[in-house]
């Protein structure tokens, strides 16, 4: 019982050393992430500019803790920062840009089975190939945030669901790795995500009726 206490406080300890560690630059990161969500929420293409900073920075971070996955993710988040302003840059000449738009059930059925699919196997490569932590929930949530991301560039409403998922395994992960306020975001990314989704739904609502006159 006292090994077990033991390593239990060895545990917790090192977990808080490497956060305070990575704080500096963690809270820099969040401070950014959290005001590209906000700006996104409120269709403002300016949060692309916040997203690409902010996951350059994590792009560091991730490769420090051995998160190989969620490092090589926010790579390509970087490329989707400037291929989404590009997209909502079309249409109408104002800060929101292109409009808000949603795709059928099959057609959300038919990308979950395939990202599931892809997750699967590069979990198996990592697993057996390289030294990634969790590799499985690792892959999963870097394959589901990849397609996911495409749907915030193009303004599918249902990309906020996906989002509320994806948080939630994002949590547990990084809680895991000790970086504790990238957890304390992604709760708050949670709440954030549900607004998401009923802020778009309304914007959707509104340019359908201006449609009709």
């Amino acid at each position: 019982m006292t090994d077990f206490w033991a390593a239990l406080l060895n545990t917790v300890s090192g977990a808080l050393a490497e956060a305070n560690a990575l704080t500096a630059w963690e809270a820099v990161a969040v401070i950014l992430a959290a005001g590209y969500l906000v700006l996104a929420m409120k269709g403002s293409i300016w949060c692309w500019f916040a997203a690409f900073f902010s996951t350059a920075i994590y792009t560091a971070l991730f490769w420090k803790v051995s998160l190989l996955m969620e490092s090589v993710l926010n790579i390509y988040y970087m490329a989707m920062a400037v291929y989404g302003f590009q997209q909502w840059s079309k249409g109408k000449q104002d800060e929101h840009g292109s409009a808000v738009i949603s795709w059928s059930l099959t057609r959300h059925t038919q990308i979950i089975l395939v990202t599931a699919a892809i997750s699967g196997v590069v979990g198996y490569l990592m697993s057996n190939h390289t030294q990634a932590s969790y590799p499985y929930l690792d892959a999963a949530t870097t394959c589901f945030a990849v397609m996911t991301t495409y749907l915030v560039a193009k303004k599918v409403l249902e990309n906020w669901l996906y989002w509320v998922i994806i948080d939630l395994a994002s949590i547990y992960l990084y809680l895991q790795k000790g970086l504790m306020l990238t957890s304390l975001l992604f709760i708050l990314y949670v709440g954030m995500a549900i607004g998401g989704y009923f802020l778009w739904k309304s914007t959707m609502r509104e340019q359908s009726r201006a449609l009709s006159y």
